[in-house]
């Protein structure tokens, strides 16, 4: 445990210090976490040694999946869905099953899995990270629709695919009975929770008999996010769903509350899944990934050049994107922590594939975090072209007044 916090720590120092190259630069802060456990791994150093079943490795990524799906939550307020969702609802109505659709034939004519085996793989693999492609969803360059359209769609489909991969693992189990009531009942619960108790304390804090103070007001949605969680696991209701239905919550109701509250959470969030990546890359050694067959490989590069991008090809035409937005659109579906945790759950579930199915989930993953990491600024960049500036920009930017001149219209505006 100390030899793990030394290296978090490390790293940690030696990403904040990089930070500014990494945003000038295809050097990836979620890369350095991933690469730096590889090599500090028991195949490479020694330093650190971890097994996929141990305590730690399911307690930390658990934790970090909560977190993620909260504030992933509090980006997806009925009132933001509402006031842009024409490009995310393609995203998600037919994107998202479009994609599970083409991964799962991938996994099952190139792989080998069964069909069970297929549709649970691309159920995983189905998510996405913005944080993954943090200069592109950050960029102010690139069109708002498209950073909007990026940020919704993988802040919801998080939660949206979690019953998907809950069938599909009981499927997978082989039993007659699939406790479908239960699992049901689990979901139900989780929602009910996630909106029950953000509720319940946003209206108890609109009272007279209650208020917060300034310096406390982040660290309300903290409380609701712990309560949360608590009740969660107290009740066994679905912690990932009460986490994406908390921060839903709190982002519709409590708008004030969600912004108190955002930069403190992102913090935090960003920890956890930082931490989760250093202990993912010590489960990947080299032994692990010469484990992964030829078949394996060709599949994890087929499920991020072909899956996402014939899916989202097929979910934007006629959309009105430019070429350049539905391109960076198509190709930046990094697979993120979502979809690390949902295999750590296959591995622990003990099915006849589960390592099988591990270790795809883990290789895809691990291409993906390299390549969409590294190729964000590259393709953010490609919005910086004057020439081809989009027609909101020119109208967003405010005109410069010298003293005694009247104001000029941008060259973005003159073309207009």
């Amino acid at each position: 445990m100390t030899a793990l916090l030394l290296a978090f720590a490390a790293l940690l120092l030696l990403a904040v210090l990089l930070s500014s190259l990494a945003n000038r630069t295809m050097l990836s802060t979620a890369a350095l976490f991933l690469v730096g456990g590889f090599v500090l791994g028991d195949g490479v150093t020694g330093v650190l040694s971890l097994s996929p079943g141990d305590s730690l490795v399911a307690g930390l990524a658990e934790l970090a999946l909560f977190a993620v799906l909260f504030t992933d939550g509090m980006h997806a307020g009925w009132k933001d869905l509402r006031a842009a969702w024409r490009l995310p609802g393609r995203a998600l109505g037919w994107g998202l099953p479009l994609t599970l659709a083409v991964t799962a034939l991938l996994a099952y004519f190139v792989a080998g899995l069964g069909v069970v085996e297929s549709l649970l793989v691309a159920a995983i693999l189905t998510p996405t990270d913005p944080v993954f492609a943090a200069a592109l969803v950050g960029n102010d360059r690139v069109p708002p629709r498209l950073r909007h359209l990026l940020n919704v769609e993988s802040g919801v489909n998080d939660g949206l695919i979690l019953p998907f991969v809950v069938l599909f693992l009981a499927i997978a189990k082989g039993s007659d009975d699939l406790h479908l009531g239960e699992l049901g009942s689990e979901l139900a619960l989780g929602v009910v929770i996630g909106v029950a108790v953000p509720w319940a304390a946003i209206m108890l804090e609109r009272t007279r008999l209650f208020a917060i103070s300034p310096k406390y007001e982040p660290l309300n949605a903290v409380a609701i996010g712990l309560l949360v969680l608590g009740l969660g696991k107290a009740t066994h209701g679905n912690l990932f769903l009460a986490a994406f239905a908390a921060g839903i919550t709190v982002a519709t109701i409590g708008d004030q509350h969600s912004k108190a509250f955002s930069e403190f959470g992102e913090l935090v969030a960003e920890l956890l899944k930082l931490a989760a990546l250093l202990v993912f890359g010590v489960l990947i050694s080299p032994a692990f990934l010469g484990d992964v067959s030829v078949s394996g490989w060709v599949f994890a590069v087929l499920a991020l050049v072909a899956a996402r991008p014939v899916a989202l090809w097929v979910s934007f035409l006629r959309s009105g994107l430019s070429a350049r937005e539905q391109g960076a659109a198509m190709w930046f579906g990094p697979k993120g922590f979502a979809s690390v945790v949902y295999g750590l759950l296959v591995l622990e579930s003990g099915i006849p594939a589960a390592d099988e199915i591990f270790h795809l989930v883990a290789v895809t993953i691990v291409l993906s975090i390299l390549a969409h990491s590294s190729t964000d600024v590259v393709v953010a960049r490609g919005f910086d072209d004057e020439h081809e500036v989009p027609a909101w920009y020119g109208k967003a930017r405010t005109l410069v007044r010298r003293p005694g001149q009247t104001p000029q219209p941008t060259p973005d505006e003159d073309s207009q």
